[in-house]
Parts: C-alpha cells; sequence; structure tokens
C-alpha cells in the first residue's frame, strides 16, 4: 500500500489522483472516475470533491492502494 502524505486536514479524490501520479492534470479526474471505479474504504465513490482524510484508504484496481497519512 502506497502512502499519500498530506498536510492539510483533507484532499479532495480529484486532487489525490493528480498527487498520487495517476492523471496528469485536474482536468483528467472527471474522465478518470468516469472510466474506473474508486473504492474508498470498501465504499464505491466516483466524487472528484469527495473529501479524504487522515487514514482513509483508497482503492483503485489495477492502480493500487493508497493510504491518506496526513500530519495530526
Amino acid at each position: 500500500m502506497k502512502k499519500i502524505s498530506i498536510s492539510t486536514e483533507y484532499i479532495t479524490l480529484g486532487q489525490f489522483l493528480k498527487v498520487a501520479d495517476i492523471i496528469d492534470s485536474g482536468g483528467m479526474a472527471k474522465w478518470f472516475l468516469s472510466e474506473h471505479e474508486v473504492y474508498i474504504n470498501d465504499e464505491l465513490d466516483v466524487r472528484r470533491g469527495r473529501k479524504l482524510r487522515n487514514n482513509d484508504i483508497i482503492d483503485i484496481p489495477n492502480y493500487g492502494k493508497f493510504l491518506i497519512a496526513g500530519t495530526e
């Protein structure tokens, strides 16, 4: 599982996809989410504005699992 560190309270799913190097630009988030299933804490969610917080687990089949690691 790859850790993604954030220094804020949360990061949006769209921002996460860019930070995790899954997409090249924020504009690709809507397209990516329409074409791929994204599970957040074992629940399917494709809202690019979804807030990801410390200890959330993101699972994207064929891309991997990621853990949000925030500063406490």
